[in-house]
Formats: C-alpha cells, sequence, structure tokens
C-alpha cells in the first residue's frame, strides 16, 4: 500500500538529479502520493522544476504532489526523505578559481581549497535535520561524497547515505569489449572516486581475462580513432588501462581521472592518456563544454516548464534511471529489499586498514530493516598504499582544516600539489584565495545561522564572477 512521503530536495534546481528522481518517484508504485518539497536559493531554477516536476506528474497520471519554497526549514520539517545535491559555488565559480589558480602555473588545477565550501553547506543541512526532521534519512549525491559524508556521520546523528553513479563504469567496460552488461557480476568496493573492479564475471567466469584479450588485440586502435562521447568518457582510456596495468584492477568511474600527477601535466599529456578530443574531464577543454551543455540544458528545461503545450513525457521519457535514490527509499520504507553500491560508515572493518569511522563505498542489501554492507573482496597492498590510504589521509586534512580554521593545514595543501613552483607562490595563491573565504573553526558554527550561510555564499559566488 502507498505511503505518503515527504521528500525535501535541497538543491532542486540541478539540472542532473531532480526530474530524474520526479521520473523515479511517479514510476515507484509505492511511493504514490508522496510530497516532494523543492527548495533552491535560486528563484528562476526553484520554478522551473517546480513547474516540470507538477505537470510532468500530470501527464504520468501520478498523485505525486510538489511545492517549492527557498526557506529551508521549511522544506525539512516532518521530512522522511532528504535529498542533498546542492552544489556551492557551481561550476561557474569553480572555472573563475581555476582561472586564478593559472596566473601561479597551476594548470587546470581544482579544489584549490579542497571541500571546505561543501563542507560548511553539508554541515549547515546535517544540522538542520538534527532540528527539524531527526528520523530523515539524508542521501548525499553532491560532491565530495567521501569527505561530506564521512565529517556528516562524525558531527552529527543524521542517518547518512552517500551516493553517487561512477560505479556503472563496469557497464562501460563490459559494452566496449562486447559484452551485455546487465549478464556481468561484479565488485568495485574503495573511497567514493577511488573504486576498484575486484570481481568482473560473465556466464559464470572470470572476465578480466577478456579485457586483457581487448587491450591486447584492440586497444590501440581504439586509443588512436576513439573520439570521446562526452567529457567523462575515458572509462576505457589508456589512462584507465595504464593504471590497470600498474596496479592489477581495474579502476572505475571517477577513479580513473585521478591517476597520478604524471596523466595531468599539460593538455598534450591529458589527451596522450585520455584522448580526444578533451584529454579527460578536467581541461580547460572539458570544463567549458561540460557548463555549455549543462547550461544549454537549463535554457530547453526552462523553456519546456513555461510552455504548458510542452510534451514532457515525450522529452524525457517514461522510463526509471539507474539512479538509486528512489530504490533505497523504496528498500527502507516498504521492505522492497535490494543490492546497491553506497557510501557509509566503515563499520565491521569492511575495507580493511581503513577506520570505522571513515565512509567507504561498498556493496550492500538494504530493506526495511536497514543498510546491511555485504562481504568484499579486500583491495591488495598496492592500491591500499598508493591511492586507497593516501586519499583517507588527504580526507582528514581536509577535515582538520574545517574543524580547526588552521590556514596552515590549507597552505600545506597548496605546497605539497606537484605544479606548485616555490614556496612564495603558494602563499601568495592561498592569500588571493582567502580574501573571498569566511574561513573559522567548525566550532564557532552554532552562531553561524542557515541563513547567514547562504547570504555568505550567495554574495561570494556572485561577486567571482562578475
Amino acid at each position: 500500500m502507498a505511503k505518503k512521503l515527504k521528500i525535501s530536495v535541497i538543491g532542486a534546481g540541478s539540472a542532473q538529479f531532480s526530474l530524474g528522481l520526479v521520473r523515479d518517484l511517479c514510476l515507484t508504485e509505492n511511493l504514490r502520493g508522496s510530497h516532494v518539497v523543492f527548495m533552491d536559493i535560486d528563484q528562476e531554477r526553484l520554478e522551473m522544476i517546480f513547474r516540470l516536476g507538477k505537470r510532468y506528474a500530470e501527464q504520468l497520471g501520478s498523485n505525486l504532489t510538489f511545492e517549492m519554497t527557498k526557506d529551508r526549514q521549511h522544506a525539512l520539517e516532518g521530512a522522511d526523505y532528504v535529498v542533498n545535491t546542492a552544489y556551492v559555488l557551481g561550476h561557474v565559480v569553480e572555472a573563475t578559481l581555476r582561472d586564478l589558480c593559472s596566473k601561479y602555473g597551476y594548470y587546470h588545477f581544482g579544489g584549490a581549497l579542497g571541500p571546505y565550501h561543501q563542507f560548511w553547506l553539508m554541515l549547515s543541512v546535517a544540522k538542520d535535520i538534527e532540528r527539524f526532521c531527526p528520523d530523515a534519512w539524508l542521501l548525499q549525491v553532491g560532491n565530495p561524497v567521501f569527505s561530506g559524508s564521512t565529517m556528516m556521520t562524525r558531527e552529527t546523528n543524521v542517518k547518512v547515505i552517500g551516493l553517487c553513479h561512477g560505479h556503472y563504469g563496469y557497464r562501460e567496460i563490459a559494452s566496449v569489449i562486447g559484452l551485455d552488461p546487465d549478464k556481468v557480476v561484479w565488485e568495485a568496493p574503495g573511497l567514493n572516486h577511488n573504486i576498484w573492479l575486484t570481481r568482473f564475471e560473465y556466464e559464470g567466469k572470470d572476465a578480466y581475462p577478456l579485457i586483457d584479450e581487448w587491450i591486447a588485440t584492440k586497444g590501440e586502435d581504439y586509443w588512436k580513432n576513439h573520439r570521446a562521447r562526452s567529457t567523462h568518457d575515458a572509462q576505457m582510456s589508456r589512462g584507465a588501462c595504464n593504471e590497470y596495468r600498474l596496479y592489477g584492477l581495474f579502476p572505475i568511474g571517477d577513479t580513473v581521472r585521478r591517476g597520478g600527477w604524471w596523466y595531468h601535466t599539460d593538455i598534450a599529456t591529458k589527451k596522450r592518456w585520455f584522448g580526444e578530443p578533451f584529454g579527460g574531464p578536467d581541461t580547460h577543454i572539458a570544463r567549458p563544454f561540460f557548463v555549455k551543455n549543462l547550461e544549454a540544458r537549463i535554457a530547453e528545461m526552462i523553456k519546456a516548464s513555461e510552455d504548458p503545450k510542452y510534451d514532457l513525457v515525450s522529452a524525457f521519457g517514461k522510463e526509471k534511471t539507474r539512479e538509486q535514490i528512489v530504490p533505497i527509499m523504496d528498500a527502507l520504507t516498504f521492505n522492497v529489499q535490494g543490492e546497491f553500491q553506497v557510501n557509509v560508515p566503515n563499520k565491521g572493518s569492511v575495507l580493511q586498514g581503513i577506520p570505522e569511522n571513515v565512509v567507504v563505498e561498498v556493496p550492500a542489501v538494504i530493506n526495511q530493516s536497514g543498510i546491511h554492507i555485504k562481504p568484499i573482496t579486500q583491495l591488495p597492498a598496492k592500491i591500499m598504499l598508493n591511492h586507497v590510504l593516501p586519499e583517507w589521509l588527504d580526507m582528514e586534512r581536509d577535515y582538520y582544516a574545517f574543524k580547526t580554521g588552521d590556514k596552515g593545514m590549507l597552505l600545506w595543501q597548496l605546497l605539497d600539489a606537484h605544479q606548485t613552483q616555490n614556496y612564495d607562490l603558494a602563499e601568495t595563491l592561498l592569500d588571493e584565495l582567502l580574501a573571498h573565504q569566511d574561513v573559522r573553526a567548525v566550532e564557532e558554527f552554532e552562531s553561524f545561522s542557515s541563513e547567514e550561510f547562504i547570504n555568505t555564499y550567495f554574495k561570494y559566488s556572485k561577486e567571482l564572477v562578475k
């Protein structure tokens, strides 16, 4: 029997998630009659997704109800599920920060201050959940999922599940080497954006030899002639296969774009490892292209939302997405058990070598009784030593800097970056970056209201893009 749930979407103006979420809700019988509250600080985007969601549901004959608000407290009060997709700076501001870093010799240098901005937003949302809907589940889909989910589970009692779709990279591997992805049995544990294919089976047999055969017989031709269909089309790139050769397991999803500094020194190097025409997703060619497409999609959605005759079902489809958000709601509320790839605390040390209070990305069975992490194949020592443990320590540094407001920790991160030319340049860059920041210890958080947070960073974003 359908149960009316209140589902609050924070950062609802996202072009990536919200309409797909509405589609999945409409097509999930148990969630019929649920109430969806869209919350965003951008009025135009908020109105756009509200109109689209409402009309799309009506076209499908769904009895979902919708509401829009810029008031986060109102959005959260009494919520059963909170979906946080919000990204504080946005891609345009992120590009501005990259341009600032480029003045000091950093090629397409991202995350110059780590996830500091997102930490403030995530903790602000989580603490509001504790106040206004303490029994709700928080589904965190906005990045950084790994460090942000770890922080929220340490600082609050909120039930957090971090979600990403990078694990579907196994399907790209299968497709490229000629296998049916639906028949693949797979496993890819690790940390978010740092997961490795520990199991890859097809029709009951280990399919890794089929990857080896493809690399040996077709790899060079593919790398020479394949042109990326999107900025993130790098799963079978020369770089990904090189990482497989180095470490013995295939990197999955966004793991591919990480590698080491030697894959990312300049655009020619990036194109060698990640192919034409973009050189992977993190270049001065790829990011503007990605943002342009994103803006075009938003413009299309705004146009569709304003045209009452626009056929939304024909335009956006009526098949469920591969996102795990709604199936997890169905599992937790209605006991429709399923297997999922989730980011949750490493209880029971399921990923050996990582503390229990660190969030890991692992397979889990979810039903009405909760989240049950499945046993996993442990990652080999060289991946743990070269990738996973350093990533964990980087997260702890970001977390410590956020907790203490210690600017020296932020300087250390710049000094440790391979592209840093000397101490003085790093210190000058940090001063420029911090000129726009509200850096304070997290202990002061209680005096920093949600409204103040929103106003501070909304103003900051506007200033950067002038």
